[in-house]
């Protein structure tokens, strides 16, 4: 390079733009004068202003709010005191002691970006292993068990559930609308609207990966699993009211939490357990083991810890790893199969393809998304693609298999194939066990009398400025749930105050009065 003088001389640090050039003004435009006009070939300017104008992204639909961290999982290689091979040929759980490398994004549900993570609203827990057969994503939330059980309702739920279309406003007589016409939501409402509903942080909240999901063993026999993260920090929950007061100081907590806890060397754990259910319909019990509102008993299908999650790393970049971090729920190594769960079919059909929407066709050749292992495909092409894909050795000519002339080749199955049979005629019906309101009334009896206090205090305040249809209909699912969960939900009704709007978070105590607050409170000033 030649030297120049000290004022001009590039150094490690010196400015560039995206091309390389050294910027020596970055504070004014080139202009005509020093008052302007400015001229058209400030490409400094340009260059840096359209790259300005394009920084985001589309946001995700769901999940848009969101922190995460980078870790490893450690397996113990066993289920209970059985080798853990006994169940799945999945390598990330074999050999005691083996780690694996994994990004953990955490997040909020409804709102959007920049919203208070004080909201009442299921969390996100998606983890990203980075296993030696590639990446294994374990796309789940805090709590167990979901709303609805089909997944051709997961949009009108969604819908209901985000802001009014013409207020922008999110609105509980329509989150309500959705749930009292839609029975198998009330297990959901019950947590929702408890103290669980509002997690006091990321790390002090369990994780489950709420679907149905299968095992196989090396001898192709499958298994239905379900998995359970669980804090070793201990799980902590927040009163509407005190998410309201943290509110008022800070509305990013959680994500300031989790930062600050991994720079003080605090590295958060969790441990992953399992329970474990032999394949099939099981008609002996009273609901679906594919269905996601429900919980499996875990005095019949014990937790088997099976591994331990620690996060240790924070970003080195939010955008490059949080915002652009993809998971999906058919993203599965050997050995982890689907299972008929209609929820999970159709999530592995949305998550994949959002995100080649929102990061783009090239998705996975990003450093946060892409596998720790080599990858040789057949695919190019799309946009932002920088490198193709191509085996060491591979004739580059050949773009497609089979071939004779020197292209990519099929691998050799590990195991035996998991081959379920099945048979049956094609219908649109709803899974027949149902029993919608068991399990919620077994969940309030399980609560504690100030987690009981708060369910009731924030669904009366919500559910009073609710249609009357509405309220009845919520009403008569409490009362199937419990005796006293009805009775007290109905007095709580027939007491409340119903001159609130609507128009407010789910759960918030006055949120209502804020516009008028705002005016009553305000200073008056003089124009300037």
């Amino acid at each position: 390079m030649t030297k120049h003088n000290d004022s001009t001389h590039e150094q490690d640090t010196t400015l560039t733009n995206r091309q390389g050039h050294p910027i020596t003004n970055n504070q004014n435009l080139r202009t005509v004068g020093n008052r302007g006009p400015a001229t058209l070939e400030n490409y400094d300017f340009l260059e840096k202003m359209s790259h300005f104008d394009r920084e985001r992204i589309p946001e995700r639909v769901v999940h848009a709010r969101g922190a995460g961290a980078h870790g490893y999982f450690e397996t113990y290689g066993t289920v209970g005191d059985e080798p853990i091979s006994k169940y799945t040929r999945a390598k990330v759980f074999q050999d005691r002691g083996k780690q694996t490398p994994v990004f953990v994004r955490f997040s909020t549900v409804i709102h959007g970006g920049h919203s208070p993570e004080t909201l009442r609203d299921p969390r996100g827990f998606a983890v990203k292993f980075y296993t030696e057969d590639g990446n294994w994503d374990l796309v789940g939330n805090n709590l167990k068990i979901f709303f609805i059980r089909d997944a051709l309702k997961f949009p009108d739920m969604i819908h209901a559930f985000k802001p009014d279309p013409i207020t922008n406003i999110q609105n509980v007589e329509r989150f309500f609308d959705f749930c009292a016409s839609s029975p198998e939501t009330f297990h959901m409402v019950t947590f929702v609207y408890s103290p669980w509903g509002i997690p006091a942080n990321y790390r002090m909240m369990q994780g489950s990966g709420v679907n149905t999901y299968k095992w196989v063993n090396n001898e192709g026999k499958a298994v239905l699993v379900k998995y359970h993260w669980e804090p070793l920090q201990g799980i902590k929950n927040l009163t509407q009211k005190e998410a309201e007061e943290i509110q008022q100081k800070n509305f990013n907590h959680a994500t300031q939490d989790l930062y600050d806890a991994i720079e003080r060397g605090e590295f958060p754990e969790w441990e992953l357990h399992v329970q474990i259910m032999e394949d099939g319909p099981h008609p002996e019990l009273d609901f679906d083991p594919l269905d996601d509102t429900k919980l499996w008993p875990n005095d019949q299908f014990p937790w088997y810890p099976v591994g331990k999650m620690v996060l240790n790393k924070n970003p080195e970049d939010y955008f490059a790893e949080v915002e652009q971090a993809t998971f999906g729920t058919g993203v599965l190594v050997d050995g982890l199969d689907f299972s008929d769960d209609k929820m999970l079919q159709g999530r592995t059909f949305s998550y994949s393809d959002t995100q080649r929407h929102r990061v783009g066709a090239n998705y996975l050749q990003l450093p946060i998304n892409a596998p720790k292992k080599r990858v040789a495909t057949n695919q190019s092409g799309g946009q932002m693609m920088y490198k193709r894909d191509l085996a060491p050795g591979q004739n580059p000519h050949i773009n497609y298999e089979p071939s004779m002339l020197n292209g990519l080749k099929e691998a050799t199955q590990a195991g035996k194939e998991y081959t379920p049979y099945v048979e049956g005629n094609l219908v649109r019906e709803s899974i027949d066990r149902q029993s919608n309101t068991k399990q919620a009334g077994e969940t309030y009896r399980n609560f504690e009398q100030w987690e009981r206090d708060e369910l009731l205090e924030n669904l009366i305040r919500d559910l009073a400025v609710c249609h009357m249809d509405i309220q009845n209909a919520m009403i008569a699912l409490a009362e199937e749930a419990d005796e006293e969960y009805g009775r007290l939900l109905k007095e709580g009704l027939h007491n409340a105050r119903k001159d609130a709007s609507a128009s407010k978070p789910l759960g918030n105590t006055d949120g209502n009065q804020a516009p008028q607050d705002a005016v009553n409170k305000g200073h008056d000033a003089e124009p300037y």
